[in-house]
Formats: C-alpha cells, sequence, structure tokens
C-alpha cells in the first residue's frame, strides 16, 4: 500500500455503520463507551432506503459523539424483538447497555440530528 492510501485510511474521513449480528451486539452495543443508535431497517422497506443516506450523512458529522450500527430486522429478528422493534424504520437509542429512546418512521435530517444531538447532550 502507498503510504498516501494508508494515510487516507487513517483519517477519519469515511464513516461506514457496523452492522450488528446476534454474535457481534453484545462488543458492540452492550460493551459500547460510547452512546448507539441503532438504525432498525429492513431491504424491502422504502422509508427505511430513504433514510440510509441521512444515516451516513449523521455518522460523518456526529460520528465521534456515539456509535452508529445498523441492524437488519430480517437478518436478526430475535434483536429486534428484543429492542422492541414493531415496525421500520426505529432508531433505538441505547446508552449504558440501556435503551433511552425510539424513534419509527421517516424522518428530516435536521429531524434526527435533532434527536441525537439531544440524546447526545450537544
Amino acid at each position: 500500500m502507498c503510504q498516501e492510501t494508508v494515510k487516507k485510511l487513517e483519517k477519519k474521513d469515511t464513516y461506514m455503520a457496523i452492522m450488528i449480528t446476534k454474535e457481534n451486539a453484545s462488543e458492540e452495543i452492550n460493551n459500547s463507551k460510547l452512546p448507539v443508535i441503532v438504525d432498525v431497517y429492513a431491504t424491502w422497506c422504502g422509508p427505511c432506503q430513504q433514510m440510509n443516506p441521512i444515516f451516513e450523512q449523521l455518522e460523518k458529522e456526529l460520528g465521534d459523539s456515539c456509535k452508529f450500527v445498523k441492524l437488519n430486522v430480517d437478518e436478526a429478528r430475535e434483536l429486534s424483538i428484543q429492542y422492541g422493534v414493531t415496525s421500520v424504520p426505529t432508531f433505538v437509542f441505547i446508552k449504558n447497555n440501556e435503551i433511552k429512546h425510539k424513534e419509527t418512521g421517516y424522518m428530516s435530517k435536521d429531524d434526527l440530528r435533532a434527536k441525537i444531538e439531544d440524546f447526545i447532550g450537544l
């Protein structure tokens, strides 16, 4: 790898929400030192697909203050039930391994940003 590529990788320019599975949920969510925002979605869900770029943009903007993760309801049904998800998209706000808040449905970037900032205390 050339030095330029290594420098780009060292920078936190590219964020990518971690995909949550039954196997990594404990490590990524329960043991997180940062507050966690879980985007519970389905690939067949139109509003979920509309929220995806918004979630990614907010991760780039706020990713140093909280952890952004994604949970596919069809691939991790048990976790979705555990988090009390009844429809998608749902955003679950977890701090210190405790669900503090949930939001369901499509929302604007500004609305989701305000809810995240309120949750993390910005």
